[in-house]
């Protein structure tokens, strides 16, 4: 019977030998953690390697995740779908072991991590998830959601400012299912964290709301084991276990320095570890009683059977809990959705109402808000400004945790990063808010987003100089370029209630990625559209007006400078001219429409085109060409009522129009 260290042992040597054969990546933290996995991973985690998305098993997140060769071991060694050749291709081209664990790359693998901090934020959000669908669904005797979300951080999760942000929300909200493991090696990439690290992190967590077991030897099983029970047994209060650990453990002259961090032992090492460990087996050989002891499929099928019979004395007990369960956690919107969802839309159209899209956006929420118990929504300390929060909204809190509206305080990194993580575990569908320009500070967690293809909505208001005397600091010029080329980030920009509207239902049926949608603080007037005009809406560039016969002049508009294009426009077809008004609230959806639609909306024989956006002007130049024009900004805003600030920047009909006559004189 293999003991405990050499199950530990099997971790290490595939660490090392895999960081090896690669020539690559961080063999320190896999083989420093490793008898903390083990006790984890063997006596608590419940998991079902033949179905790793089974909806109650544990969530593992590894917030360190330069240590990625500790998850692929664990993950191979329990019996998931990941071979030993998949490990022995750890680092390649489109290997199922990537540097850093991605989420859809390898079965397991609950999130992409390796941005430092932001895998425990991803686990808050699992922790919020969970906390929230039991609040929602259980019923006593029928406690279907119930499960724990345990990670592996450092200290470079703790140095990163995003694990402030979180860890004190979790410690607010009461997440006793919540359980870390801090690897406390006081090693880094640049060496001893002496220099640079000094923070007390137990009463740092103490001061959070959580549970803290200091001092725990992480290469003692036992005193892990123990300190494990003690969390488990504590439901109010979210766990931190801090474990000295020696970074490297068992590589007899690199361990406890950064040089085991972030680079391969080297041959010479791997033998004298194998020596030191008492490992006596080649590289990649691992025994078949280890393999053995190691296997879960036979655990994890009884539990998830067990779980099984569970929902279906649910299911019969409470037949209509059991089928909005399952739908949530599909992720399917419910089937009268898009109707309802399409009858708001036309009835915003026939209202006619000038309004800031910050509120249409709000009065949408009341429109679908009521269809979707799924929503779950937040703001970051901007609810009152963002207009967050619509009429059914109930804040979730310690003392109750089924509600569907978070405030998140001043913390927009946070937020966006636990947005992922409730997604990423199913059964809500987030949105957040803030001002647009803050998107800066959420910007990672946004891109981690789009990188995992998870369905959140960023609610991004205030778009631009028109937010006014706040000035520079808070008006946005480049971020929605920023957006938009980021890859698969769909990003709109509504004119007015209509777009607003059809932008909410967009970002709401979209399954494969995150949705920006980017609201005015001032009014928007309503635009009138016939039929057609209205179903181009949702093409994401569309004809709003246009004269007769081929134009002279395109204009390409977007949100408030809409209004602005209609203007200009008229002004010059009463002198005469042709013009075209191109409404684009997105323009990666109208990208992906077919080049028929493409070339009837911007005829590439009309070259005479005018980009108007207040942002910055550079992205619009892929529309108007080189030759084309663009009305948009080039600097900062400046502090001023934004009356003032449109006219100082160009944003007139005067001046549109100056510059479309340049055009047409060229």
């Amino acid at each position: 019977m293999p003991s405990r260290k050499e199950l530990a042992n099997a971790i290490r040597a595939l660490s090392m030998d895999a960081v090896q054969k690669a020539k690559s990546g961080h063999p320190g933290a896999p083989m420093g953690m490793a008898d903390i996995a083990e006790v984890l991973w063997n006596d608590y985690l419940s998991h079902n390697p033949a179905n790793p998305d089974w909806a109650n098993r544990d969530r593992f997140v590894l917030s360190n995740g330069h240590g990625s060769m500790l998850q692929y071991s664990l993950l191979h060694l329990s019996g998931y779908d990941l071979s030993i050749d998949d490990i022995k291709n750890f680092r390649q081209l489109h290997s199922r072991t990537p540097g850093h664990p991605e989420y859809g790359y390898t079965p397991g693998v609950q999130t992409t991590t390796g941005p430092l901090g932001q895998g425990i934020a991803n686990a808050v959000g699992f922790a919020i998830a969970e906390n929230g669908l039991a609040a929602q669904f259980n019923r006593p005797g029928h406690e279907i959601v119930d499960h724990y979300t345990y990670g592996f951080l450092g200290d470079g999760c703790l140095m990163e400012g995003i694990s402030h942000e979180v860890c004190s929300l979790a410690g607010t909200l009461g997440l006793g299912k919540l359980i870390f493991f801090y690897d406390d090696n006081g090693i880094s990439i640049d060496g001893d964290v002496e220099g640079w690290f000094t923070d007390d992190t137990p009463k740092r967590f103490e001061s959070y709301g959580w549970q803290v077991i200091p001092a725990v030897d992480g290469h003692d099983a036992g005193a892990v084991r123990a300190a494990i029970e003690t969390a488990r047994a504590n439901t109010t209060q979210p766990t931190m276990i801090c474990c000295k650990t020696i970074i490297g453990f068992g590589a007899p002259n690199k361990q406890g320095t950064e040089s085991c961090h972030g680079a391969p032992l080297g041959d010479d090492e791997i033998v004298a570890a194998r020596e030191n460990l008492g490992w006596k087996h080649g590289a990649f050989e691992i025994p078949s009683e280890i393999y053995a002891k190691w296997d879960a499929k036979e655990k994890g099928a009884y539990a998830q059977s067990a779980w099984d019979k569970q929902f279906a004395a649910y299911e019969k007990a409470e037949p209509e809990l059991a089928a909005e369960f399952k739908r949530r956690m599909a992720g399917d919107l419910p089937a009268d959705f898009a109707g309802k969802a399409g009858a708001y839309i036309r009835e915003c159209q026939a209202k006619g109402e000038t309004i800031a899209s910050r509120k249409a956006s709000q009065n949408t929420l009341n429109a679908y808000g009521p269809l979707l118990p799924e929503l779950l929504g937040g703001s970051a300390d901007l609810a009152g400004s963002n207009l967050t929060i619509w009429s059914d909204s109930k804040g979730v809190s310690k003392a109750d945790a089924g509600g569907n509206y978070i405030y998140y305080g001043v913390r927009e990194f946070g937020m966006a990063a636990i947005m992922n993580g409730i997604a990423l575990h199913g059964g809500f569908v987030p949105y957040g808010a803030t001002f647009l320009i803050f998107m800066e500070y959420c910007r990672n967690a946004v891109r981690m987003a789009a990188l995992m293809k998870q369905r959140t909505i960023m609610v991004f208001t205030h778009d631009s100089i028109g937010l006014g005397e706040d000035g520079p600091t808070h008006q946005p010029v480049e971020q929605l370029a920023s957006l938009r080329t980021t890859p698969n980030m769909s990003v709109w920009r509504p004119a007015d209630a209509v777009e607003s509207a059809v932008a909410w239902k967009a970002a709401l049926e979209r399954k494969n990625g995150p949705s920006a949608l980017v609201f005015s603080r001032q009014a928007l007037p309503h635009q009138e559209r016939d039929e057609e005009q209205l179903s181009g809406v949702a093409k994401g560039g569309y004809i709003l007006s246009d004269s007769k016969g081929t134009p002279d002049l395109i204009f390409i508009a977007t949100g408030s400078e809409v209004g602005l294009a209609q203007d200009a426009a008229t002004a010059l077809r009463e002198q005469g001219r042709k013009v075209r008004v191109v409404s684009m609230p997105s323009t990666d959806v109208f990208d992906a429409q077919s080049a028929k639609y493409k070339q009837h909306v911007l005829p590439l024989d009309v070259t005479n085109r005018v980009a108007i956006e207040a942002a910055i002007e550079d992205y619009w130049y892929k529309y108007v060409g080189l030759d084309g024009r663009v009305v948009g900004m080039s600097t900062f805003g400046e502090s001023a009522p934004a009356d003032e600030l449109f006219k100082e920047f160009g944003f007139t009909v005067d001046n549109v129009i100056s510059v479309a006559q340049d055009l047409l004189d060229a």
